[in-house]
C-alpha cells in the first residue's frame, strides 16, 4: 500500500510565517507602562541591521499566568519578521535584559 499520494517535494516548516522568534525580557517588577514601552521599541525598530522593526505576535509568561503589573519580572515575546534584533543587557539603552529563547525559521529542510 502506498503511503504517499503525491511526489511533490516536502519540507519542514513552522506554519508561523517566514521567521518567528521568541525573546525573553526581564525587568524587576515590570509595570504595564514598562511592557508597553518595550513592545513599542521592538515594533518601531532602531538602527537598521541591528534592531529592525518586527511584528509583535504575542506576549506571555512562562507558566501562562496573567501579567501582573509591578509584580511580573519576565515575559516572553513572540516576534515575526526577518529583520535583526540584538538582545542583551540594557536593550536599546533601557533597563530591560532580553535574550533569544527560540528561533523558528520556515526554511528548514530535511
Amino acid at each position: 500500500m502506498a503511503y504517499y499520494t503525491s511526489t511533490a517535494k516536502t519540507h519542514l516548516s513552522n506554519g508561523l510565517g517566514p521567521k518567528t522568534r521568541i525573546y525573553s525580557a526581564a525587568l524587576n517588577n515590570m509595570t504595564e507602562a514598562n511592557l508597553k514601552e518595550l513592545l513599542q521599541l521592538m515594533a518601531a525598530g532602531g538602527t537598521a541591521g541591528t534592531d529592525d522593526a518586527v511584528t509583535i505576535a504575542g506576549v506571555g509568561t512562562a507558566d501562562g499566568s496573567a501579567f501582573s503589573s509591578g509584580v511580573t519580572d519576565t515575559v516572553y515575546i513572540a516576534v515575526q519578521g526577518t529583520g535583526t534584533l540584538t538582545p542583551g543587557a540594557s536593550y536599546r539603552g533601557t533597563s530591560y535584559t532580553t535574550a533569544l529563547v527560540c528561533d523558528f525559521d520556515d526554511h528548514l529542510a530535511p
